[in-house]
């Protein structure tokens, strides 16, 4: 299928590597002119080679931190008027609620959902006024089925889902989605760095408890970045303009509920 999104330009954060650096490479691999940010500017560079390496795609890069103001004045400098924005932020901390000072609950709440809103609020009148807009937010699964230990990740996202869901409804008529992604357990440095984490208080080897979870899914298995990537890539397509305000879940069916 032809996206039909060819020569639009893209705003990905947080895609020097992982689920970030997968929606650079699909939305680059239809023709979009991607802007691309993280914190590292030498892992970003890499990362970016990488994505003109597999796609030909004309790729900038920003290095900087895009939860605070001066890393989204840096992004939004390099690309001024996006057609595409994909938001997106490391989690924050996992563990016990009780142990969560007010500064740990503010910086979660600017970095996933503040920051995505301040882009949003920085970019989605030029996506009405030119007729085209496509905002995908990754998120969590844990919107859907909260884990206890990331109860800063469940809070502040959950925050940002339910402003989406009222903001989605005035925007559609001027053909501006805004969706959220919800990724489960896919294959990225963050899940096998908590496997280690996990591995070292039980006594398991870090092997050990990704085959346990890989055999815990219905799937069987971990999602792959790239089919995280290409879903992202539909959502932001031609096609894709009457499905606003939704929250797509991938997880392999991990998630047991009907609705």
């Amino acid at each position: 299928m032809n996206l039909g999104i060819a020569g639009r330009r893209a705003l990905v954060c947080a895609s020097s590597k992982g689920l970030g650096l997968a929606c650079a490479i699909s939305l680059a691999r239809e023709g979009v002119a991607v802007t691309m940010t993280a914190r590292g500017a030498e892992v970003l560079e890499a990362a970016a080679q990488q994505v003109r390496d597999a796609t030909g795609a004309t790729v900038i890069t920003v290095a900087g931190d895009i939860t605070t103001p001066e890393g989204r004045a840096l992004a939004l400098a390099a690309c001024p008027a996006p057609d595409i924005l994909v938001t997106n932020a490391g989690g924050p901390k996992p563990g016990d609620f009780r142990e969560w000072s007010r500064e740990d609950w503010i910086a979660a709440i600017d970095a996933n959902m503040l920051t995505p809103i301040e882009l949003i609020k920085a970019t989605v009148d030029g996506m009405m006024k030119r007729g085209f807009g496509r905002i995908v937010n990754i998120t969590s699964g844990a919107v859907k089925a909260p884990i206890d230990i990331l109860g800063l990740s469940n809070g502040a996202r959950s925050g940002l889902t339910g402003f989406v869901a009222g903001l989605a409804r005035k925007t559609v008529a001027h053909n501006v989605t805004i969706n959220n992604l919800l990724p489960g357990p896919f294959e990225t440095e963050r899940l096998l760095t908590t496997a280690a984490a996990s591995a070292r208080g039980t006594g398991k080897t870090a092997e050990e408890v990704l085959a346990a979870r890989r055999a815990a899914n219905p799937a069987g298995r971990f999602g792959q970045p790239a089919e995280f990537g290409d879903a992202c890539a539909w959502l932001c397509s031609a096609q894709a303009g009457f499905v606003t305000g939704q929250n797509l879940l991938m997880d392999g069916g991990a998630y047991p509920g009907t609705f």
